[in-house]
This record gives C-alpha cells, structure tokens and sequence, in this order.
C-alpha cells in the first residue's frame, strides 16, 4: 500500500531538526529512520568520545541539550539521550526501522521506496548524513596486509589493540592511525600512551591545530560568516579550513602537550606486516585505523540521476536545483554552514522547511 505524506529520509540529528520544523508548518509527514534506536550515527561512535563545544552550544532548535553534570563537553552517550528525548517531547513522527532504497519521480509525485512500504510525497529531505558511507583511500599493499584494517566507524575503545601483537614478530600491538583530521587526532589521542599499544600516527600533511580556545560554536561562526561572505559577492573567508583542521578538545590538547602526538608523513605502500615509506624505512602494524573521512549517502537518490562531480548533488542552499521537491539536510557546508553540526543544522533546517511549503502553497 502507498501512503501519501512528505517524508524526511534519515532520522539523526538532521532529520529531527527537519521534523520539528515541519511540526511547527503543520505539515503531515513522516521521518524514516533505517536504525532500530534513536541517536542516529551517536550510537556508534567510539566511547571516548566528546562534543567539540559545551551542552549550550550543541542544541538543535527548541530545545537547549543539558548539561552533562561533571562533562563540560558531553559523551556521545548523552547526545543518544538528548536525541531520544528530543525526538519524544515534539512528538516526530519517526518509523524505524525503515530502510529507504530509491527515490524515484512519478506522476508529478516522488515515490519514496523502503523495504517496509512505499510513501508518495510532494517533497522529500533527504538527511541520511554521511557516517554510513566511509571512504578509505586506495593505498598500493592493501591487498597484502595480513593485519587488520579498520575504519573510524569500526574503532571503540584502545583495549582492543593492547598487546601481544598479531604478528609473531610483534611484543605489543602496533597501530597504524591515518589521518590528520579530527577523528585521526582524537582517536590518536585515545591510544597514545595505553600500556601495550605501540603508536603511529601518520597525516599527509603537518597537523594543524586550531587555537586552544576554539569549540563548536566558534565554527560555526566562521562557517556561517564564510557562506554570507560568498553569498554577497565578497571574497572567501576560508571559513573553518583557514583556522586549522583538528579542534583541540581535552584529550587531544593532553597527547599533544605531553609529546606523545608525533606524526610522521603519510606512508608509500603497505606490506604483509607494516608500511613503508619511500626512503626504504618500514613500521610494523598488527592494525590500521584509516580516518580518512566520509561521502555522502546518497544511493537511495540515484534513480533521481541528480549526482555531480565529487558526488555531490547541485543545490541552493537545501534545495536541489535539477528537482526542487527534494532538499538535502546535514551533508556538510555544501547543504548549509555547519549543517553537519548539532548546533548548524537548525537554520538550514528551517529555511528547507520555508521552501517546501512555498513550493507546497
């Protein structure tokens, strides 16, 4: 059976701030969310995890997150609770789990498909985010490690990767971490100095750190203020690329200040039993970590035949321009400044839900 209604595709931090959005433009709608829990990509972060930016900074539209008592920068676990608490006080209309596979056009409609049924709407956001989607570079050797590998989505705690090692040869565990981004700094950072683990951190480029007292909020400031910036025909701020790659948050702050973040650059080849460079140097891994980023997930829009270069899909502001019944929501600053962010994806949010409605009238 076909239920006709506008559907949010996605159900974490973006799609919620769509459906309170659309709650209050009285809109009959529906959030499909594929995960069997509330939380989105939270529920499965690694467990050291924290927010960039105190509780107060970190809120999606209507309701100010709590204070963590005790954490001035909140675990993931309690960005799990907000959410579902979130999500239970305006009432959002989330079904789960709903696997969306396709978004096709049909007689003036979009026909949204999931393996539980199928939705006709006149407009659809799209806020399925990127965590489902890791990109691990092509490197020559993979094919020959005998280790693990691993991605960011795959890394929960250092115990894990304490020695002995895999190999034998190997007294401890010797981990590889790849990249100089957040993630890599972060869960460097959570293995530095943990008895039996022997670190190695490489990035292809010296790491930039941003100021000490930089957080969430300032981001999205300078996000926000690169945007405008563009948008006025002035000349671009950078935005947050101009102040650094990697925020400073505690943990990270603590390795590096104690000499235990020292990168090397990126490695040429990896081997049955490490990497190499190639000056002929070698590092022995039992495991290697590669946070190197994400793409969009966007297979269930494919039918739509709206993907660009880099994957991306050509929009204004939220709004996809080769079809503007769909509006994407929570992909990075291409979708709005900061619109990945719990503390971004309100103003986005509510101008896609603006536009839906015009469009609807």
């Amino acid at each position: 059976m076909t239920q006709q209604v506008d559907v949010v595709v996605g159900g974490g931090q973006a799609g919620l701030a769509a459906g309170f959005h659309l709650r209050r433009a009285g809109v009959d709608f529906v959030v499909l969310d594929a995960q069997h829990r509330p939380g989105g990509a939270w529920r499965h972060m690694w467990d050291s995890l924290h927010l960039f930016s105190p509780a107060a900074y970190s809120s999606l539209p209507g309701r100010p997150m709590p204070v963590q008592p005790g954490r001035p920068y909140p675990e993931a676990a309690h960005v799990v609770d907000y959410l579902a608490e979130y999500e239970q006080r305006y009432g959002i209309p989330v079904q789960r789990p709903v696997r969306v596979r396709a978004v096709r056009r049909e007689d003036g409609f979009l026909r949204v498909e999931g393996d539980t049924g199928t939705w006709r709407a006149r407009a659809v956001i799209s806020a399925t985010g990127t965590w489902w989607r890791p990109f691990v570079p092509a490197v020559p050797g993979q094919d020959l490690f005998t280790g693990r590998q691993l991605h960011t989505v795959d890394y929960r705690t250092p115990k894990e990767f304490a020695g002995p090692g895999i190999h034998p040869a190997a007294a401890w565990g010797n981990v590889i971490v790849v990249g100089g981004g957040n993630s890599g700094a972060q869960i460097a950072a959570d293995l530095a100095g943990v008895d039996g683990v022997e670190l190695t951190w490489v990035t292809r480029r010296p790491p930039r750190y941003l100021p000490d007292d930089i957080d969430g909020r300032a981001l999205f400031d300078a996000a926000t203020a690169r945007r405008r910036a563009l948008e006025a025909g002035r000349p671009d701020t950078g935005g947050v690329a101009s102040l650094g790659d990697i925020v400073a948050v505690p943990p990270v702050r603590a390795a590096r200040d104690a000499g235990r973040l020292v990168h090397r650059a990126m490695f040429d080849r990896l081997t049955a039993h490490g990497v190499a460079w190639a000056d002929g140097t070698t590092a022995a891994a039992d495991a290697v970590i590669w946070c190197t980023g994400f793409r969009p997930a966007l297979a269930h829009l494919a039918p739509l035949g709206l993907r660009g270069a880099r994957g991306h899909i050509a929009t204004d502001g939220t709004r996809a321009i080769a079809e503007p019944r769909l509006h994407l929501l929570g992909y990075g600053d291409w979708t709005g400044p900061a619109s990945a962010t719990l503390i971004g994806v309100g103003r986005p949010a509510r101008e896609a839900v603006r536009q839906m409605s015009d469009l609807l009238r």
